[in-house]
């Protein structure tokens, strides 16, 4: 099964001229064999690495929001509040 068989949907994209000169670059030196597959490519490394800046931001979030109850809990056990 081809790319093109499997669940994709075509988008449309407009880049600076720069970074298309730099895209078909790494095209001709065979680091990609086409402009999509590089585009394909920055997009899912883009993806995983915002997941995994998500996930680290809620389980931080999680840990503060845990620390701030302990908190209030230790102040009406011993602060008689």
């Amino acid at each position: 099964m081809s790319l093109r068989d499997a669940d994709t949907e075509k988008i449309t994209l407009r880049l600076p001229a720069r970074y298309l000169k730099a895209l078909d670059f790494l095209v001709q030196v065979d680091d990609f064999p086409s402009r999509s597959e590089a585009v394909r490519a920055a997009i899912r490394d883009f993806v995983y690495a915002r997941v995994e800046l998500v996930t680290e931001k809620l389980k931080k979030m999680q840990d503060a929001e845990r620390t701030l109850a302990e908190a209030e809990s230790f102040k009406r056990e011993y602060l008689n509040e």
